[in-house]
């Protein structure tokens, strides 16, 4: 069985396939971003942390797409009992299996923003 059969299947909805469910878990606009920034920068960051790094999303957009990565098993909160509340973030191992792919998108993005094309040989 090669990939085409796995990713695109005749006469299978596109959400039931590996891809649509890939597609699923990292959709929206700022869950790969949120990703990135813990993978690449730090293993744990804090909500605040994460919100400046970002810059340009909203406390409630990053809550809840924080919320649904931890619902889907991507990243992992852990809340320390103290005052002030102090919630740090980090990826889960389901969510780590993710950076292969996010590092194969930038440097595919890095090859090809100039309009650049790689020859094929």
């Amino acid at each position: 069985m090669n990939a085409e059969d796995i990713c695109s299947p005749t006469g299978i909805r596109l959400e039931e396939t590996g891809y649509g469910y890939t597609l699923a878990m990292i959709s929206g606009k700022y869950k790969m971003i949120i990703l990135y920034w813990l993978a690449q920068y730090k293993p744990v960051l804090r909500f605040n942390e994460l919100q400046r790094r970002i810059g340009t999303i909203s406390y409630k957009t990053l809550s809840s797409t924080l919320k649904e990565l931890e619902r889907d098993g991507l990243v992992i909160r852990k809340e320390y009992p103290q005052i002030p509340p102090k919630v740090e973030y980090s990826l889960s191992e389901r969510g780590r299996s993710l950076i292969p792919v996010i590092d194969m998108m930038c440097d595919w993005g890095e090859r090809h923003r100039d309009g650049g094309a790689t020859p094929q040989g």
